[in-house]
């Protein structure tokens, strides 16, 4: 295998970012020693994806499984797609069950420093936890590699030499559980910081933008989600280098797989709790119709993520249920047509959420949270379509769209799928 030491890639962030930056590309720690050991072996191996859009794109995802495929040609090497744009580790904690954990990864790679980049610490530490206890308690042998991904003013935050605040409290977590990590954007920033990428910018299409460009590195269009002939080949290429010293550093036998203890949590409320119920069982008004998948677009287009694929369109039509717990939230979908929720929990005041924001000029997939971190009891809940649409033209404006035709944003639609709760169900 050809990959950069992990003292080379050190003494690479050194040379660029000072003596005194703690960045490497590669934390190696436990290493992934099960999954490697099935790859010699020859075995079948299954690399689950969990992450958002960059993770979604034609990018790095397929680019990794394929060279797996190639350097370990004796072993069949599939994949679990767990990707969906727009999320970060809130959400992900609960599907984790539903996207990854039902389909038995050997690996789990997690990517949501990007969409976690506005979170707290706090709740990221929650939503990571839990992802990893979740997966360890539900097969101790998966290995897991956090790998961080950038965008926006990270870029300037990693030429600083230091580490963006999403990347910083997953750095907490895998040194905690000995979970190796890549940081896929470091060499993103050094190229930038020596003039030798261009971090945002539109493929060139004339003669004269392509000498203005010369030999520099075009990362990505928009500063996020990276060209998969250059940005995307970045990031595989920081995991190649990676993977050397993550191999050297698995400890397990060849032939025996080394389990992952469930050692005392790093922060008592994380999420390893976290679970989706199918939203039949809340107690549904009448205007709620379940979609089919067979002669439904949408309930095809997103029947593999959501359990189910509810529509209610009318003021009034509610969704109530009751749990014990600490978290309660809605998985859904947001679009065109959406309108809003009034969302009552407990004795608390009303409270009103869009369905609709600046991006819908597609549906997608969503959350709405209840109420989070509540203290462990009976709690209430009630939601309930408000007569008034949000301000679409005006909603839209704030990214430059327009109704490309008015009749596609008519209506007060919610389409819903499943709860999401730290809890129990109670009464149904």
């Amino acid at each position: 295998m050809k990959s950069t030491t992990l003292g080379l890639l050190l003494a690479l962030s050194l040379g660029v970012f000072g003596a005194e930056s703690p960045l490497t590309e590669c934390s190696p720690r436990a290493g992934l020693p099960n999954f490697f050991a099935k790859l010699g072996r020859g075995d079948a191996v299954r690399i689950a994806y969990l992450g958002g859009s960059i993770t979604a794109q034609d990018g790095w995802r397929p680019k990794t499984l394929k060279w797996f495929q190639q350097e370990f040609p004796k072993a069949t090497v599939s994949e679990i797609n767990a990707a969906i744009g727009g999320t970060g580790s809130d959400l992900g904690v609960f599907r984790l069950r539903h996207d990854v954990l039902d389909h038995k990864p050997d690996l789990l790679f997690v990517e949501f420093a990007v969409n976690d980049g506005g979170a707290s610490p706090e709740q990221i530490h929650r939503g990571m936890e839990g992802i990893v206890r979740q997966t360890w308690r539900e097969n101790p042998a998966t290995d897991i590699c956090y790998v961080y991904t950038i965008a926006g003013n990270m870029l300037d935050t990693l030429k600083e030499g230091k580490l963006p605040r999403s990347y910083a409290a997953m750095e907490k977590l895998a040194a905690h559980y000995g979970i190796p990590s890549i940081n896929m954007g470091l060499e993103v920033a050094r190229l930038e910081k020596a003039g030798k990428l261009v971090f945002k910018g539109a493929k060139p299409k004339t003669d004269a933008e392509k000498a203005v460009l010369g030999d520099k590195i075009l990362f990505s269009p928009d500063a996020v989600h990276p060209f998969a002939d250059s940005g995307h080949q970045l990031y595989l290429d920081a995991i190649v280098r990676s993977l050397g010293p993550i191999q050297r550093a698995g400890k397990a036998a060849a032939d025996q797989p080394s389990p992952h203890a469930l050692i005392k949590p790093l922060v008592a409320d994380n999420w390893e709790q976290a679970k989706m119920i199918p939203l039949s069982r809340a107690r549904l008004s009448g205007g709620w119709t379940q979609l089919d998948a067979e002669t439904n677009n949408l309930a095809k287009s997103f029947g593999k993520r959501l359990p189910e694929v509810w529509k209610a369109s009318q003021p009034g039509d509610t969704i109530e249920f009751k749990f014990k717990g600490t978290s309660a939230g809605i998985y859904d979908l947001v679009g065109p047509d959406c309108g809003q929720v009034i969302v009552r929990l407990d004795d608390k005041p009303a409270a009103l959420r869009p369905r609709f924001d600046a991006y819908c000029t597609y549906h997608r997939l969503a959350t709405l949270m209840v109420g989070s971190n509540l203290t462990n009891s009976l709690h209430t809940v009630k939601l309930e379509i408000h007569p008034d649409q949000p301000d679409k033209a005006k909603i839209l404006a704030q990214r430059q769209e327009t109704m490309d035709n008015p009749k596609r944003f008519e209506g007060r639609a919610w389409y819903a799928g499943a709860l999401m709760l730290i809890g129990d169900l109670v009464g149904d």
